[in-house]
């Protein structure tokens, strides 16, 4: 794909911003649809329930890694370029931000990428909860927070320089990733059948998988193209929401694919939320909830950059580039929604008619 036409007509910077905006409205309008939300899916599986939420969740990640995957074999995009690839992971990051990050989302009732996508359909709860989520990031990434985070990050890291790409760790055929893919697609499907699903959710669903994709492939064109660096990344919401909160309140900003990926889930989730009727203002029950809400929040923006990504960006963007910390920034997130759900949300449930 030649866009040198484009960044002569526009500039990198703008060209990178429209990127992530163009990725942003095809994640919003998919993860609203579809309903797409790793805590409501982790929250089942606690439950010992393979339901509907489990089968979006699956379809979603199942796609991510075949596109992204099919993308890889054709030339489209390279994983070791990507930036989450390219530098140092960190082991123990991954386990205690994913752990943190698990246990906010079940408080917040909903991880930082479902809780944009709600924000922008009128649910003032998580308009509140995104903003300390932004918040919290932003201080964990260059504010007090900062040095507990790299401390914490770097007590087990990877070695040589880079991450640990699973797919050439464990010495597997190039097209092993594609297939791994299709066969999670194919129990995904199972799970949807099962729970009667209707198509057009599963269209959305692969939608979210198939804008991860979508972000990888532009932005890795993008550093073919451009004459400055320019970061290869996809959709994720921890660094993204910190860089956009700090774009419309420090001087001299400057566009990029992070800036524009949030407006665009924003753009999204509201116009398919407003087509379908589906738009409502919503606010916290009561203060328990409301202070649940705010501990989640802070939890997750921690959580999430000592991880290096949140449920999307290390659970499905770095996960569909076979990432070795992210697949286990993922695994931990799911151990603490679960243990949450188990210790908070069920005995309090078993408890409260007593």
């Amino acid at each position: 794909m030649d866009i040198v036409p484009l960044l002569d007509w526009i500039g990198e910077a703008r060209v990178g911003a429209l990127f992530g905006l163009v990725t942003g409205i095809v994640f919003g309008v998919a993860a609203q649809r579809s309903r797409f939300c790793l805590r409501a899916a982790t929250v089942e599986f606690a439950r010992r329930r393979m339901g509907p939420s489990v089968a979006v969740w699956l379809l979603t990640f199942s796609t991510a890694l075949a596109w992204v995957q099919a993308a890889s074999l054709t030339g489209l995009m390279r994983p070791d370029d990507a930036r989450m690839m390219a530098v140092t992971g960190s082991w123990s990051g991954a386990v205690i931000g994913g752990l943190l990050f698990g246990v906010g989302m079940v408080l917040a009732r909903g991880c930082s990428g479902r809780l944009l996508v709600l924000a922008a359909t009128g649910n003032l709860r998580s308009v509140v909860s995104g903003l300390i989520f932004a918040v919290v990031a932003q201080m964990s990434l260059h504010g007090w927070l900062a040095p507990l985070r790299d401390r914490l990050a770097r007590l087990w890291v990877t070695e040589g320089g880079t991450n640990l790409n699973l797919l050439h760790a464990a010495r597997v055929p190039d097209w092993t990733g594609l297939a791994l893919g299709l066969a999670l697609a194919v129990l995904a499907l199972a799970v949807a059948r099962r729970n009667r699903i209707g198509a057009g959710r599963l269209v959305f669903a692969s939608g979210v998988g198939f804008a991860v994709a979508l972000g990888w492939v532009l932005t890795f064109t993008l550093a073919q193209s451009a004459f400055d660096p320019v970061t290869v990344t996809s959709a994720t919401f921890t660094g993204p929401s910190a860089n956009t909160l700090m774009f419309f309140l420090a001087p001299n900003p400057v566009l990029d694919f992070d800036i524009g990926l949030v407006p665009g889930v924003v753009i999204g989730a509201f116009a398919a939320s407003w087509l379908a009727r589906e738009f409502r203002f919503q606010g916290f029950d009561n203060e328990r909830n409301m202070r649940r809400a705010f501990v989640g929040a802070a939890l997750m923006g921690f959580g999430g950059m000592l991880a290096g990504g949140c449920a999307i960006g290390a659970g499905v963007s770095g996960g569909s580039i076979f990432v070795g910390t992210a697949w286990l920034a993922l695994f931990s997130m799911w151990i603490g929604a679960m243990a949450t759900d188990l210790l908070v949300d069920q005995r309090g449930a078993v408890a409260q008619p007593a």
